[in-house]
């Protein structure tokens, strides 16, 4: 039986920010433009903020629970955090990965130690509402729905607030929402004026989608894309419960934004953001976020660099 959802406190987030600061980086926050500072995660020790949960959860686990080893399920990057943050403690880890998963996150995981079982896109997302997977009888830690991942990921928020005291939005990536949950928690709790945005791509925008309609919707006009870190098929009724309290809205862009945003963060910041890790500065180029300071949290940058060159250079 599942725990009940409950809200994440800033002593949840301050607690994990002193777990996990021996393993996660405290990463820069960099001006864009006038109005616009980009959150670097994706310079953590795994390219992506996913380490922070999965640090914060896999410590949190009863020595017993991890003796008999981990298992998440992934796109990439919440396998390569799992999977680091498994190795620290010696424990063997499973990823239940979606098949068309970039090589250079497959690659990464295997090297971080990780066996992994390739599935679709459909069968990892049951596994995700279900949270199980026949024949794996190892501890199971949820990528997104599941309290001390989000814990992990709210200290991002504490690090933002910290380092830019006035921001007025703060826009994150949605896929299964646990990244807009643990930041929004942390900033609603210490500064409540400030806006937390989620940004969708307009192939899979659910959360948007949701918005519209007052409760957790499926996506019926979900397409996969290079996107392949973000955006969901559907809002889970657990996963609303947990986002709606701390967001403010959602803006949905197009995939010629992001390509345009991940050119601009190569650019400007000489760092390499995948699909997912570009929305936020997409949605606010849109111009839909409204006036700064703003900062998009870049959430990643694991990508084949061959695509990336194809798909950002002229």
């Amino acid at each position: 039986m599942l725990e009940p959802v409950r809200p994440i406190t800033i002593e949840d987030v301050e607690s994990a920010r002193e777990r996990i600061a021996g393993t996660v980086l405290r990463t820069p926050l960099v001006r864009f433009d006038e109005h616009i500072y980009v959150k670097l995660e994706n310079l953590q020790p795994t390219n992506a903020y996913k380490i922070r949960g999965a640090a914060n959860a896999v410590a949190r686990l009863s020595p017993g629970e991890r003796a008999k080893g981990v298992w998440t399920i992934s796109a990439g990057n919440a396998g390569q955090g799992v999977a680091y943050a498994a190795g620290q403690y010696g424990v063997p880890c499973t990823v239940v990965a979606i098949e068309t998963a970039p090589q250079t996150k497959l690659d990464r995981m295997r090297a971080l130690g990780a066996t992994i079982v390739p599935v679709s896109y459909d069968r990892a997302w049951v596994a995700a509402e279900t949270h199980e997977f026949e024949g794996l009888d190892s501890t199971f830690v949820h990528p997104f729905d599941n309290h001390d991942f989000i814990a992990g990921h709210g200290t991002m928020g504490i690090e933002i607030l910290e380092d830019l005291p006035d921001v007025r939005t703060v826009i994150c990536a949605i896929g299964g929402g646990g990244l807009i949950t643990g930041v929004g928690s942390a900033v609603k709790a210490r500064k409540p004026e400030t806006k937390v945005l989620g940004a969708e791509p307009e192939t899979a925008a659910p959360y948007a989608l949701s918005l519209r309609e007052g409760g957790p919707r499926k996506y019926t006009e979900w397409q996969a894309s290079f996107v392949d870190g973000a955006g969901g098929k559907s809002v889970t009724d657990r996963m609303w419960q947990r986002m709606r309290p701390v967001t403010d809205g959602a803006i949905t862009v197009t995939l010629d934004q992001t390509r345009n945003a991940m050119r601009l963060i190569a650019e400007k910041s000489r760092t390499i953001a995948e699909g997912a890790g570009a929305l936020s500065l997409a949605a606010a180029l849109s111009g839909e976020a409204g006036n700064g300071p703003i900062v998009c949290v870049v959430s990643g940058g694991n990508i084949d660099l061959k695509t990336f060159g194809e798909m950002v250079v002229n």
